[in-house]
């Protein structure tokens, strides 16, 4: 597929436009035209780079890409070897920020919900549809204990979480937003949920969670954003026919 009619499909079903971003969203760095093999991945890392130049990728699909707002303008040090290196292997590099966390079914948030087997996703942004929302409410089909919740994301992610046990005995209702999104606590709480997932965590939102009486968890930035590349990279190769590989680069923040 051509390079532009990639960014078109992709613009298409992620629809970047209804998002005000840190980022810009679709082709950051221009490479071949001719797109026969995608790699897609969590973070535009040296890391990642080196794995598609191995697997001769055409393009590289990430959630964390460049130029960020407040971000050093010069390419210079590890900025110029990662760009460099897409240049030199004319490897497309193609970011979505926000539209991968909020799409309702290829999303960063959207497969959290369903790993975690949760029912009826509703926008945690109330005043947003659920495509556009950052953030997520959604139910357990059963209520289930503080203990087995744990233990139910941990299973689902495949590593240990920080869980702050602050809420009542049972859990029925989760709010989660993957990533750095600590910050949407006080959403997940007016929203009346009984958890509230995130990827991080910082000092203050522990002691809202215990005077506001919420479980929260910190189940890691890169665990909880995973899922949204690799769920792109079946959509690319089922929908679109290009052959697409998830790669991941792990990360333990």
């Amino acid at each position: 597929m051509k390079r532009h009619m990639f960014e078109k499909e992709l613009a298409a079903i992620l629809k970047p436009n209804k998002f005000k971003d840190y980022a810009p969203n679709g082709l950051q760095v221009q490479g071949v035209d001719e797109i026969l093999k995608v790699v897609t991945g969590v973070t535009a890392c040296q890391a990642l780079i080196d794995e598609a130049v191995r697997l001769n990728a055409d393009a590289l699909l990430v959630h964390h890409g460049y130029f960020w707002k407040g971000e050093s303008q010069v390419l210079t040090g590890i900025k110029y070897k990662r760009i460099s290196t897409l240049i030199k292997n004319g490897i497309n590099l193609f970011a979505y920020h926000l539209p991968l966390d909020a799409h309702p079914e290829l999303g960063n948030n959207a497969q959290l919900v369903k790993m975690l087997g949760l029912i009826k996703p509703q926008a945690l942004q109330s005043n947003l549809p659920l495509d556009e929302s950052i953030g997520v409410i959604a139910e357990l089909d059963e209520p289930v204990c503080v203990s087995k919740m744990k233990e139910i994301v941990e299973r689902a992610l495949g590593r240990e979480v920080l869980f702050e046990a602050a809420g009542k005995d049972m859990i029925q209702t989760v709010a989660l937003c993957s990533g750095g999104a600590q910050g949407y606590i006080e959403q997940a709480i007016e929203s009346g949920a009984d958890l509230y997932l995130t990827g991080e965590v910082s000092e203050q939102t522990i002691h809202l969670a215990r005077e506001h009486g919420i479980h929260f968890i910190a189940a890691g930035h890169h665990a909880t954003e995973r899922y949204g590349a690799k769920a792109m990279a079946k959509y690319i190769e089922e929908s679109l026919g290009i052959e697409a590989v998830f790669v991941d680069i792990d990360n333990p923040a």
